[in-house]
């Protein structure tokens, strides 16, 4: 296991996977819409009970993935990353849920995410009717166990959540019995208890940087002295170990900046999500730009801050393996705690 997770580490900081010529890919390609990953086309690889999601190429890679027979491992440099490798089918987005990209425009300027500046074809175009279909005609419906939504902000934070409001109502009318996850942006506490009265089980609300200096270069747009407040007031409606909050690492923060609001969050009762900072050529002028060079991450960092993670989890009670929607249940993108 131990190796496993080492494996996962290096996968999650790495770049894509090389395809062999020749290969069929026996399922569908997964295409980002939202965040620093939107865009590119990936597969779930998953090995010794853990997931990860790589972009795949047929050109270039970090990675290679290796055919031997019916057997798959994954290489680097010609040695064997993880080996026993199958390739997990993605409905949407995500194995085992139906995760939603709402809408991928967004009025806010946040340095990292790669979503605005999208090819405007790629907009699916979705209404809470077709996401409903979507989901009821998907040949992964049986596998389906939770529903989840994400979006830019549209308009205006107020728009937003309203959109949010009307894609959980006809999710949870349609399908009664499947937990349902929202991540939104949210300015008003109100909003909070309108999504949960919506029909929403989990939400998340995302910090993103370890310190305020460094949200405001990244996210100039956005009031990082309200989050701590949304979070606590999710905390209450939602429930302890229902609210999640993604936290970047990657853009200049020490570990000790990184391990002060891992505790600040996990004390409230919020599973922090450790998310590496994704660097692309979409984003990456937008990041110098904001006065962020990104950091190199190794190994040995990643798997320390995930321990402290999981430390901060365990003395708060909180465990990532009760999420039932998004990131938490998903661990494709991650290094998670305790459930591997």
């Amino acid at each position: 296991m131990e190796a496993d997770l080492k494996a996962k580490a290096e996968l999650v900081l790495g770049g894509g996977v090389r395809l062999p010529e020749g290969f069929e890919i026996p399922v569908r390609l997964s295409r980002s819409t939202a965040g620093p990953g939107a865009g590119s086309g990936s597969l779930v690889f998953s090995f010794g009970g853990y997931r990860v999601k790589k972009p795949v190429s047929y050109d270039y890679g970090e990675f290679d993935l290796h055919i031997d027979g019916e057997r798959l491992s994954l290489w680097r440099d010609g040695v064997v990353i993880a080996d026993d490798v199958e390739i997990v089918p993605v409905g949407f987005h995500a194995p085992e849920q139906a995760f939603f990209t709402i809408d991928e425009r967004c009025i806010f300027r946040c340095a990292y995410c790669a979503s605005p500046h999208l090819d405007k074809s790629m907009s699916k175009g979705l209404t809470p009717e077709k996401v409903v279909s979507m989901i009821r005609e998907s040949p992964q419906r049986d596998s389906i166990k939770a529903i989840a939504f994400t979006s830019g902000v549209v308009e205006s934070v107020s728009h937003t959540v309203d959109l949010f409001v009307r894609f959980v109502k006809a999710a949870r009318e349609a399908f009664p019995d499947l937990p349902i996850g929202v991540e939104p942006y949210v300015d008003d506490m109100c909003q909070i208890s309108m999504l949960k009265e919506a029909g929403a089980d989990e939400i998340k609300i995302n910090v993103e940087a370890a310190t305020p200096e460094l949200f405001a270069r990244v996210c100039p747009d956005l009031d990082y002295d309200s989050i701590p407040g949304m979070l606590k007031e999710a905390v209450r409606v939602f429930g302890k170990g229902r609210v999640a909050s993604n936290l970047i690492y990657g853009m200049g923060e020490t570990d000790q900046e990184l391990h002060a609001k891992i505790d600040e969050l996990a004390d409230m009762g919020v599973l922090v999500n450790l998310r590496l900072l994704k660097v692309s050529m979409t984003n990456i002028d937008n990041l110098r730009q904001a006065g962020v060079e990104p950091v190199p991450v190794d190994t040995e960092r990643a798997l320390a801050l995930s321990s402290y993670q999981s430390r901060a989890f365990a003395r708060n009670g909180l465990d990532p393996g009760d999420s039932e929607t998004m990131c938490f249940s998903c661990g494709c993108c991650d290094i998670i705690p305790v459930r591997p």
